[in-house]
């Protein structure tokens, strides 16, 4: 009996580390109900193989062990962490955007948050180089259309750049770039896979860093969106300074200590649900 409890424990992690190497990560939840066991039995498995040194647990789920400089989750991976943390940034970046202004959304799940808060805004001018970002207004506009409205809610006009498309679903490559340099934004709002003092920011991927750096040139106001886990993680290519940066909207997990060093090299500093933003900060 316990050599065969041992033996179908031994094929159940054999098929999650097949799972998680092949998607990029998995979440609990999908293995509960992919393997039809329990969510306790499932954390146990997870356990035993990241003691093994072949996966490598987070939040919710579980990713590949990778160089943390190198490795890129997938968009549905990364939707699944720090939900309520990327949430609160939102709300609290989107007073940062005034109606008329031209705005430009970087990829990344923080960003695809913020453009859910960003649909009721006025006469916006959207650039972005994610696919799921441009989906959040396309939604809005085909439901006002249905609903007999030009203007109002989904009423902004939406430029996706082309490229070649990143495991997290950005558009990025010589094709992105090019047209992210022939444009101009008020602020851009940027989501990263790393921030520190020493590398600034950073991404594992080198053609996803080179159009980050073609928006930060094109921007007159760089607003940076990161949940407090960002802090301290470098990627393998770093794209921008933090004196690059205006302004840094994270959330309240992140230390006094993280706070007070960046408050040396950033204008602006918002902690979500601590701190008021400043309403269409001067763009």
């Amino acid at each position: 009996m316990n050599d065969n409890q041992n033996l179908l424990a031994e094929q159940r992690r054999a098929l999650i580390l097949d799972e998680v190497r092949r998607r990029g990560g998995v979440r609990v939840n999908e293995l509960t109900r992919k393997l039809r066991v329990s969510d306790m039995t499932v954390r146990r498995d997870l356990d035993a193989l990241a003691r093994q040194g072949l996966i490598e647990k987070v939040h919710g789920g579980a990713v590949p062990v990778a160089e943390a400089s190198t490795h890129e989750p997938g968009f549905e991976v990364k939707s699944s962490l720090e939900l309520t943390a990327k949430e609160d940034i939102a709300r609290a970046a989107a007073p940062m955007v005034a109606p008329g202004s031209a705005i430009a959304l970087s990829g990344g799940t923080t960003t695809f948050a913020l453009a859910h808060h960003l649909i009721d805004v006025p006469d916006l001018t959207v650039v972005t180089n994610s696919v799921r970002v441009a989906d959040v207004f396309h939604t809005a506009q085909r439901a006002a259309a249905r609903g007999g409205k030009v203007h109002g809610p989904g009423s902004a006009t939406v430029v996706l750049t082309g490229g070649v498309r990143t495991p997290s679903d950005s558009l990025v490559g010589p094709v992105a770039d090019q047209a992210i340099r022939s444009l101009h934004f008020d602020v851009l709002f940027l989501g990263v896979h790393g921030i520190s003092v020493e590398a600034g920011l950073s991404t594992p991927n080198l053609a996803e860093a080179e159009t980050n750096r073609q928006f930060v040139r094109s921007a007159r106001r760089v607003v940076v969106v990161a949940d407090h886990t960002k802090w301290g993680t470098v990627g393998l290519s770093s794209f921008a300074s933090l004196d690059q940066v205006d302004a840094l909207v994270t959330d309240g997990g992140l230390p006094s200590e993280a706070r007070e060093e960046i408050k040396e090299h950033l204008a602006q500093l918002v902690v979500a649900g601590e701190a008021e933003v400043e309403a269409a900060a001067d763009i």
